[in-house]
């Protein structure tokens, strides 16, 4: 009876986020509440509760400081130079374009907030390829690829899914992911670069006006623009968690092709302190991987010190954190939710019987091989549901069903993460329709041409999780 409730809870969860009946938040409360009581468990819900949201509270910690950290970054100037590098590096060549557009993408990713490296990766490319005739759903295309291997960053969403179903560090998840992934983002850039060549033999390599150079270098990104931990679901993600669109963001001008974009004379710009921002996210990225202190620290106390030094008056700071609260509240709200459904559905029992079902069902052969199951299962499961869906609700069964054959967690937790850059395109992740809306292309063009790569890319983190031994 458990496993048949289990499954249903889950199918549930699904069906309900997927049709739009119910925000992710509100069915992660309610729909495990209800199959509680079902279970004949209700009076221990609040045990459940507590006991996941004690275990959830170094995730949700981390995420809510990573937002308002790199939120601060974006508004302080620290990517404009990188855009303007790339806009420069690009000229009118098309392979530079299509190669600059996947290394853009890239670096604006680590905000982990897909709708925002779509807004400024869009913003800064458009007029580019609108002017030179390029293919636009190569943009869109290799955009969406880039992020979505980036999208694992630990507060991009889905790591911090994973480690919050299974209640392992997100640390230990990434960190060891870190030579699967690179080879995952070198292929983008290898892809891009091969997409890049395609056009430069349908299109030459073209002159650029002065008029098509300056609006090129003076499209950045938006003020005081908004980041979450992206993630699959909600407004924000994707792959991760939800999170809302700023009013400040850069948004699509109304009439013509051009876009609003970066003001280089935005209040919040600190170009004195450049160097001291630079190096203190670096410091901290290299922190994090060196694991000199658990992430959630060292973001709570990089978002601390970003706050203080570029903004030392007290409505300034308040004002910076207001602009972010509201991707704060969205990502925080989703993981606390998220101990509800976890709690239950391991504090009732219904994961081990549907784990014991599993394991049941798959062929003993394959019983050691759960990560790579994992893997190959995540591509296609990531891109039909939400990442809500497939790490709270189909994680710990494969999780389970790996341990009872001697696989641990944490492997089962970093093969999921590989689907993502397929994800990324998924007609459930909100950021995809800021990405072909900005780019005026139509959404089944962009899923043509990006599914099989995006599902190729893939397989390449898959296999090359497999050849470092992580996976």
């Amino acid at each position: 009876m458990l496993t048949i409730l289990g499954f249903a809870m889950i199918a549930t969860f699904l069906v309900l986020i997927m049709l739009k009946k119910m925000s992710p938040i509100s069915a992660l409360v309610l729909i495990p509440a209800l199959f509680c009581v079902f279970v004949g468990k209700g009076a221990e819900l609040g045990d459940y509760v507590i006991d996941g949201v004690t275990g959830l509270a170094p995730t949700a910690a981390m995420l809510m400081f990573a937002i308002v950290y790199f939120g601060v970054m974006i508004d302080v100037g620290l990517f404009d130079p990188i855009v303007r590098g790339i806009l420069g590096f690009c000229k009118a060549d098309p392979m530079r374009i299509v190669v600059g557009t996947a290394v853009l993408a890239a670096i604006v990713s680590l905000d982990g907030d897909g709708s925002t490296t779509f807004m400024i990766t869009v913003s800064a490319m458009y007029p580019l390829y609108k002017r030179l005739r390029m293919s636009l759903v190569v943009m869109t295309g290799v955009a969406a690829m880039a992020n979505g291997v980036m999208n694992t960053l630990p507060w991009g969403g889905p790591t911090a899914r994973a480690a919050t179903a299974l209640k392992v560090d997100a640390g230990d998840i990434f960190v060891p992911m870190i030579p699967a992934l690179a080879m995952g983002l070198v292929f983008v850039l290898a892809l891009a670069y091969v997409l890049g060549r395609r056009e430069r033999r349908r299109l030459g390599v073209l002159t650029l006006d002065e008029a098509l150079v300056e609006e090129a270098e003076t499209v950045l990104v938006g003020a005081g623009a908004g980041t979450g931990a992206d993630a699959g679901a909600g407004t924000r993600s994707s792959g991760g968690a939800g999170s809302g669109t700023d009013a400040s963001r850069a948004e699509p001008a109304p009439g013509g092709d051009g876009f609003q974009g970066l003001d280089p004379h935005r209040p919040t710009l600190r170009p004195r302190l450049y160097w001291f921002n630079a190096l203190l996210t670096v410091g901290l990225l290299t922190a994090m991987i060196m694991e000199l202190l658990p992430i959630p620290v060292l973001f709570l106390l990089g978002a601390a010190l970003a706050l203080a030094v570029n903004f030392p008056h007290m409505p300034d700071q308040k004002a910076r954190i207001a602009a972010h609260a509201e991707n704060v509240l969205n990502v925080s709200g989703m993981v606390f939710a998220a101990a509800v459904f976890t709690g239950v559905l391991q504090g009732t029992g219904m994961v081990d019987h549907m784990a014991d079902w599993l394991v049941g069902n798959i062929p003993d052969g394959m019983g050691p091989h759960m990560a790579l199951v994992t893997g190959v299962l995540s591509i296609p499961l990531t891109y039909f549901m939400s990442n809500d869906g497939f790490y709270f609700g189909i994680l710990p069964v494969l999780a389970e069903a790996g341990q009872a054959h001697g696989v641990s967690s944490l492997e089962i937790a970093r093969a999921s993460i590989v689907g993502q850059p397929l994800h990324m395109s998924s007609p459930l992740v909100p950021a995809v329709y800021v990405l072909v809306g900005m780019a005026k292309v139509e959404f089944g063009d962009h899923t043509r041409f990006v599914v099989k790569w995006a599902a190729l890319t893939s397989l390449v983190v898959l296999g090359a999780g497999l050849v470092f031994g992580t996976v």
